[in-house]
């Protein structure tokens, strides 16, 4: 299999983050080995970076108009296409840079872990005779390889187009179109599912005879399922299976403790979730390899996988933020490798992000990063209340004007007052529905609980590209959203490149806030968190099924408590001790929403 993807440079990714983030982190990080994911939700805001970028380093645009044919796909291919030869570009300065102080290659290796290419560079430095450092140099130079430009789909963000008033074929619908935009790009990278199953982009998806290779010259383009627990990685990997589409990576997430949309549910905790994935690796390899080969066979084609091939990287992202919390999760876990995404927030020369909510970021604290209803998907969403996208959409409620301008329209669903859907957070939508709510039997306590869950919503497709619009001056007037997780209210302070990555691996400590709680047990306290909520708007008799849903996950939460204090052995002395004080306070926050379920039960 393609070695960027078998024995990468680095041990961490940069996920994604938003659609402005790190919609081109791939330019200034890939050159040193760094994998990071960009989002294609938005090809309007993919299309004016293309022209800016083209501008900066003096590269030809030609302009792909919104009414042009299969404009979604080129303008996301021929974004692609720029960032590949432009970091192919940087790998090439990179290598031929002279070794030295502050120089590009110095600088590769010495952002790499420990690892046997970093090794030899500690040997050519020791090196005392010329001839001997010059024959190092040289192998080390073969060495630089770039980080995968890898992009993300949201499988559920599929919307279907029509241009006057006629229906496009369904390969123009937002999801397949963003696909073809990847396949048809030069980039090595990674595709990234997230947001559960989409079977016609699933099948689209096997249309691609270089998705279904696992070794050789195709391996330019790989699979990675972004999943929460094994049961989703199980199914969903089976089905790509059956199509002749093999997993390079499962990548797992925290339920809540991440950043953008929580997708979490039913107490399910990451140390069991990583549990369960090191007990059934082996088994999950085998039953994804034999369901491909049946799948392979029946296309009359021989099966390419051997076993090296065919096993997934197992990595996980949500609320590092701790350089031993990384080790844990590598060492006990057995985890191919790590997500570091609020934690890049931090770091400028990595993302955008304007000044303004950078600032916002450093001095935000707990209470100011919440679990929002911003989002008009209607799933909850992690939003800095602090951000200029909060406070327009505040000023527009107090303005008596509630709701936002549509401008793009990538996230609209709603057909309740029009035959072509609105988005929840849009002006018109909210203006209707808040007329509705006005004249509905309901208490005066029920309406304004109803009215703030409709004027919650914000403008994230447009106001999350602000992060990069307004510092670029591609839109001075946007007002940037900032969808960073809870963990971000911990970071103090910006950080460089290097200073970050020298904190990741252990090297040097970036100072974070003395009150952070361990990532697993802040994952714990913010699903008891949400168990307390769920309890307080169930009615007093509840159903059976929302009965068992609740018993399920106090028994879930339960579980993770006695995995966690097994797992506290196996941490420094110092360590431990905390660990099990706040794990006992939480054991403590448990066992009273149990009673106070017993009561209402």
């Amino acid at each position: 299999m393609n070695s960027t993807l078998k024995v990468p440079v680095h041990t961490f990714h940069i996920p994604v983050m938003g659609t402005g983030f790190t919609i081109d982190t791939p330019l200034k990080v890939a050159h040193y080995g760094i994998s990071s994911a960009i989002s294609l939700v938005d090809d309007v805001f993919i299309e004016q970076m293309r022209r800016r970028i083209s501008r900066d380093y003096g590269e030809p645009y030609e302009p792909i108009g919104d009414l042009e044919e299969d404009a979604r796909a080129r303008r996301i291919t021929a974004y692609l296409d720029l960032l590949d030869t432009l970091v192919r570009r940087n790998v090439e300065r990179v290598r031929n840079s002279v070794f030295a102080a502050g120089s590009e290659i110095t600088r590769y290796f010495e952002l790499l872990p420990s690892s046997p290419v970093r090794e030899l560079y500690e040997r050519m430095l020791a090196a005392t005779g010329d001839a001997e450092r010059r024959s190092l140099q040289e192998r080390l130079r073969g060495y630089v390889r770039p980080g995968g430009i890898d992009v993300n789909i949201m499988t559920k963000l599929d919307r279907d187009q029509d241009r006057g008033g006629h229906k496009l074929p369904e390969r123009c619908s937002d999801a397949l179109s963003a696909l073809r935009g990847f396949m048809n790009s030069k980039v090595d990278g990674s595709l990234v599912l997230s947001a559960g199953m989409n079977r016609r982009l699933f099948s689209y998806m096997g249309e691609f005879r270089e998705l279904t290779a696992t070794s050789g010259r195709n391996m330019h383009k790989r699979i990675v399922l972004k999943v929460s627990d094994y049961r989703s990685a199980l199914l969903q990997g089976k089905l790509l299976a059956r199509l002749g589409l093999p997993i390079a990576e499962f990548r797992i997430e925290s339920g809540l403790n991440c950043g953008g949309h929580a997708f979490g549910g039913a107490g399910k905790l990451l140390g069991p979730v990583l549990e369960e994935f090191k007990r059934e690796k082996a088994n999950l390899k085998q039953t994804l390899s034999n369901a491909r080969a049946q799948a392979l066979k029946a296309l009359g084609r021989e099966s390419d996988c051997e076993d090296e091939d065919c096993a997934p990287r197992i990595t996980v992202q949500g609320g590092l933020g701790d350089p031993d919390e990384e080790k844990l999760l590598r060492e006990y876990y057995g985890v191919d490798g790590t997500g570091w995404g609020s934690a890049f927030l931090f770091v400028p020369e990595a993302v955008n992000i304007d000044r303004g909510s950078l600032q916002a970021l450093i001095d935000a604290g707990e209470h100011d990063i919440q679990l929002s209803g911003a989002s008009p998907l209607g799933v909850p969403f992690w939003n800095l209340r602090t951000s200029a996208s909060e406070q327009r959409r505040l000023q527009r409620i107090a303005d008596g004007k509630p709701g936002t301008p549509c401008p793009k329209g990538y996230l609209v669903s709603n057909s309740e007052f029009t035959t072509v859907p609105l988005c929840t957070a849009s002006r018109l939508y909210q203006k209707r529905k808040l007329e509705q709510i006005e004249l509905a039997p309901m208490s005066a306590q029920e309406k304004q609980r109803a009215e703030e869950e409709i004027m919650a919503k914000a403008c994230i497709c447009h106001d999350l590209a602000g992060v990069a619009t307004v510092p670029l001056e591609i839109d001075a007037a946007a007002t940037p959203a900032v969808c960073c997780g809870p963990n971000a209210a911990y970071f103090r302070q910006s950080s460089s490149l290097k200073g970050m990555i020298d904190h990741i691996y252990g090297r040097a400590r970036l100072q974070l806030d003395g009150s952070r709680p361990h990532m697993l047990l802040k994952e714990l306290s913010l699903h008891i968190e949400k168990l307390r909520d769920d309890l307080s708007h169930q009615a007093e008799t509840p159903s059976e099924k929302a009965a068992r849903a609740l018993a399920a996950c106090r028994d879930n939460l339960q579980q993770g408590i006695t995995q966690y204090r097994a797992l506290a052995g196996r941490m420094a002395a110092d360590r431990r001790e905390k660990f099990l004080s706040r794990l006992d306070r939480l054991q403590g926050e448990l066992s009273e929403l149990g009673l106070k379920r017993k009561i209402h039960g």
